[in-house]
């Protein structure tokens, strides 16, 4: 069943500027051969099992943990049964919802 997970690797305990250890855990995803995208705050990677995905998260903390004393780690996953290529479908959704103008009513107030 594909999974698709959204993580982020903060190091901690090396200063401000962290930018240059994130971007080795960035380099381990895209090596990896998995669909990947990388925003400000996330990457997501997508795979078929939770192990390839999971090794993929290890992998990246252990890259950041050869410099930083300590690495936080925030993950969020979706097990779900749908298609692949789930990181680009659902932003092209949404996107097609903004680009008709269709609005949504809410009953919530």
């Amino acid at each position: 069943m594909p999974v698709l997970v959204a993580f982020s690797v903060t190091p901690l305990g090396v200063g401000e500027d962290i930018g240059e250890l994130v971007a080795e855990a960035v380099r381990v995803v895209r090596e990896s051969g998995l669909p990947n995208h990388t925003d400000a705050m996330f990457t997501l990677v997508e795979g078929e099992t939770w192990d390839q995905v999971f090794e993929v998260i290890k992998n990246a903390v252990d890259a950041v943990a050869v410099r930083s004393p300590r690495v936080s780690t925030v993950i969020k996953m979706d097990y779900h049964q749908y298609k692949s290529s789930a990181i680009t479908a659902r932003m092209d959704a949404v996107e097609r919802y903004l680009a008709s103008g269709h609005e949504e009513k809410s009953s919530a107030r």
